[in-house]
């Protein structure tokens, strides 16, 4: 089964998130870290989550649809720690190591679910794509906004472009993927992160 148009994941926002469904959600997450999403079944999203299949198909129509969901708040919160963490005054350079420490700094907390978005979610085919597509967007936005606070104007810098901003996020994803695969930790990406920002924000002429 699939999403449909007015889920959560496709339409608007719940202004109030039922309990039991942040309570699923956070139950799928913990399955996801025990055991990975393709082995994680709506037994084990229930269990998690001290509830019952019947409550888990009130609020979803599939594992899939709260797996959806479940990447979507995540990639919203990614966004959203990044924006804590980087003062928009300081210099540049101290910008994009603020934007990495706070992207390694969350990846760190759930590395799994961070995995599952870069490998499971895209073998979903067509109905991820709206997901795919918004975290793309919201993470890319926050790159070039980034590029065109006042620390990159001191230094008269162009803004990132959009084009720029993928290349840059699909590199550091990777890199997040491989470091999580191999068991190794998230942190050793800080510097390669940090130096390839560098390159592609600095001066380009």
């Amino acid at each position: 089964m699939t999403a449909v148009a007015g889920d959560p994941v496709l339409g608007e926002e719940l202004a109030e998130p039922d309990p039991f469904r942040l309570r699923l959600l956070d139950g799928l997450a913990a399955s996801i870290s025990e055991r990975g999403y393709r082995a994680s079944t709506v037994a084990d999203v229930v269990r998690h989550a001290r509830t019952s299949k019947r409550t888990f198909y009130d609020q979803f129509a599939s594992k899939e649809q709260c797996f959806l969901e479940l990447l979507q708040d995540d990639i919203e919160k990614l966004g959203e720690s990044i924006l804590a963490a980087v003062d928009p005054e300081a210099d540049w350079r101290q910008q994009i190591r603020q934007a990495v420490e706070a992207y390694v700094g969350y990846i760190e907390s759930r590395p799994a679910i961070t995995l599952s978005w870069i490998r499971e979610l895209p073998s979903l085919g067509a109905v991820a794509r709206p997901v795919q597509r918004r975290g793309l967007q919201l993470l890319s936005s926050q790159l070039i906004d980034l590029s065109a606070s006042p620390g990159f104007r001191r230094a008269d810098l162009p803004p990132l472009t959009a084009p720029l901003a993928v290349i840059l996020l699909g590199g550091l994803r990777e890199l997040t993927a491989l470091a999580v695969e191999d068991g190794r930790a998230v942190r050793e990406i800080v510097e390669p992160a940090v130096d390839a920002s560098v390159a592609l924000l600095g001066p380009r002429h």
